[in-house]
């Protein structure tokens, strides 16, 4: 099967691991941002709003640096207790690999280039605090040392001496220079006399005089480099909580401070006064600031996976790109419209526009997670589930609250449908019950609770005539339903978790998945098992879902890949790699031109469905009328 499966384009991300330190970046081109999502390098020119994908990490991209001629990019990754963690040198102009370094363990935590663009420098993570020089002409290591008895946790060169670097971390900062001829690295610690401090970031002056050093406590130290002194700490410091947390210098010399609360700082050069704050927060903690050319704006990313476009006179900030900064569980698309879609995450519901690829509507409810989500068939509501046990409608154009069914579920609604005519909900609880409700316009009412399951109901798929629903659940069993008769019809049983469940368009079978990691057909007139393929070779099947006329099928698991199907030869045809953690819910688009697909890092992947495969799943002549 591996031989005959080719590649999914992807052709488009909504993500940005808004919690990696440094880790946005503007290119020296001052036309592309760089930044991770999960174990993807993303490109984007911010002209063109077009988007390319460096793919080469196994595991979470943890930081990034891009050389001062912008022909190298750098990216290092986080791993396992125990493994290499791998840093990997990019040819940014052709986008492909050029070096793949590996001797860091555990994390590689921060990066730096050289000012003549020859060395590169990494730094390790809590378990390897090694500090390494690598010749960019060959991709070898020149020298590498521990760099500190503390955590390090920043390094960065000097702008001007291409053999001087300094680091910093848990009550330290050190002065590095590299010994070329003898292939070793002196250190000198800076002298900071009785001060303790926790250093999260550096930045050096562009003369190379001084650099400056942000704090979990909120402090910013000002050091010599010539003396390694410290010189001077911040002013008016006190009531900045959670710490400077990114750093960043102008062409004057003046400092601008990012947060931990999302507060932005500008400080004067010399006596490191403030001389401006912004007035209104921004969302999350600010890790990420990089400045364009002229100095009159740069960008801000947040931990919350928000992209800011800010004003360096007056800090006039502007919300560019957002994006979830946790784990999606849903997806869903409104009948017979591609235009749009909503997600729903560990803190709100979100609404997209999938063309733009931009956010249209947020709709939060406080410390609540949205477990599964559906559109009304016109279009009128979005009908959600929570973990509070809660079903809550809301309207798509406004987010405003239209109904919510209290104590629906008792321990939490775990997946949730409507019929076609929108005049009832059928949804399942953490607790196995599945039950029906009557949709009036001010009234809802349980018509029947269906106590056949023994725990959670993970899916729940109703026939075109609204008289019977099929229910997954974890206990091993799937269940057919007479609604109208509020009784069981049918009832499938396999030593599995079931997962997620699909009707072929025709209604003559269903697919199932499940935690044996088996795609299994079965026949929906006697409930016997038809076929089955093998999904996954190392993880559970979260999700699939079946095109229209029934051609293909997608699915996603948790070995975080996304496989295109062929449904009568039972064939993996495509595949696509991106996700970092498992894909937790993907949908085909309905002009079947495209499927989404969220998972537990936050991203949304739009994948592009081949020509001819997307000609078949629209063909759907063949179905029985």
């Amino acid at each position: 099967m591996a031989s005959h499966t080719q590649a999914l384009e992807l052709q488009a991300v909504i993500g940005f691991k808004g919690e990696i330190r440094n880790g946005l970046i503007l290119h020296p081109d001052q036309e592309h941002i760089i930044y991770p999502l999960g174990c993807t390098v993303v490109v984007r020119n911010v002209c063109q709003r077009t988007q390319t994908f460096l793919q080469g990490h196994d595991n979470d991209v943890s930081c990034l640096a891009v050389s001062p001629d912008g022909n190298l990019l750098a990216s290092g990754q986080q791993t396992f207790m125990g493994f290499t963690a791998q840093l990997i040198v990019w040819d940014f102009n052709e986008r492909k690999v050029l070096y793949r370094c590996n001797l860091h363990k555990v994390e590689v935590r921060a990066l730096s280039f050289s000012p003549n663009n020859n060395y590169l420098a990494s730094l390790g993570g809590q378990d390897d605090g090694s500090l390494v020089i690598w010749d960019m002409t060959n991709g070898q290591a020149i020298c590498g040392l521990p760099a500190g008895n503390d955590q390090p946790r920043a390094v960065s060169f000097y702008k001007n001496d291409s053999l001087k670097l300094a680091t910093a971390g848990n009550n330290h900062v050190t002065l590095w220079n590299v010994d070329l001829a003898n292939k070793k690295l002196r250190a000198t610690p800076c002298k900071l006399g009785q001060l303790k401090r926790i250093c999260t970031n550096l930045a050096i002056s562009e003369d190379d005089k001084f650099v400056f050093c942000g704090t979990d406590s909120g402090d910013l130290m000002k050091i010599n480099l010539e003396t390694g002194l410290f010189q001077h700490m911040g002013k008016n410091l006190k009531n900045y909580p959670q710490g400077i947390t990114s750093t960043l210098i102008l062409g004057n010399g003046d400092l601008i401070c990012g947060t931990g609360a999302g507060l932005l700082i500008k400080f004067s050069k010399d006596d490191l006064r403030v001389i401006q704050i912004i007035q209104t927060p921004l969302q999350g903690k600010i890790t990420s600031l990089t400045k364009v050319s002229g100095d009159t704006h740069f960008f801000c990313g947040t931990s919350e996976s928000n992209i800011y476009w800010v004003q360096t006179d007056g800090l006039i900030a502007q919300l560019r790109s957002t994006c979830h900064f946790g784990r999606i569980n849903a997806i869903a698309f409104p009948k017979d419209c591609h235009q749009l879609f909503v997600t729903s995450s560990c803190s709100d519901l979100r609404l997209w526009n999938a063309e733009k690829k931009q956010e249209i509507l947020r709709i939060r409810v406080p410390n609540m997670e949205c477990n599964a989500l559906c559109f009304f068939p016109n279009g009128t509501l979005i009908v959600t589930g929570w973990s509070d046990g809660k079903i809550r409608a809301f309207l798509p154009e406004s987010g405003t609250l239209a109904f919510v069914i209290n104590d629906a579920h008792k321990n939490g609604c775990t997946s949730i449908a409507v019929t076609s005519d929108c005049k009832r909900i059928v949804s399942g609880g953490e607790e196995g019950e599945v039950r029906i409700w009557s949709i009036n316009s001010h009234t809802q009412t349980m018509e029947a609770s269906l106590k056949e399951h023994r725990s959670r109901v993970c899916d729940i798929q109703l026939t075109k005539d609204d008289c019977r629903a099929f229910t997954a659940s974890t206990d091993g069993s799937c269940i057919l339903w007479d609604l109208n008769e509020k009784n069981r019809s049918i009832c499938l049983f396999e030593s599995t978790q079931f997962k997620t469940i699909c009707f072929h368009p025709d209604e003559s079978q269903i697919i199932t998945s499940g935690t044996d990691r088996k795609i299994t057909y079965w026949d929906t007139f006697d409930g016997q098992a038809i076929r089955v393929l093998d999904g996954s070779a190392t993880a559970e099947l979260a999700t699939l879902d079946v095109a229209k006329s029934g051609s293909h099928f997608i699915t996603g698991s948790g070995d975080n890949t996304v496989k295109l199907w062929d449904y009568d030869i039972g064939m993996c045809s495509y595949q696509g790699l991106g996700h970092s953690g498992s894909v937790n819910s993907v949908k085909i688009a309905p002009n079947s031109e495209f499927a989404v697909s969220v998972g537990s890092e936050g991203g949304i992947f739009i994948w592009k469905i081949p020509g001819d495969v997307s000609e078949k799943m629209k063909d759907v002549s063949q179905l029985e009328v």
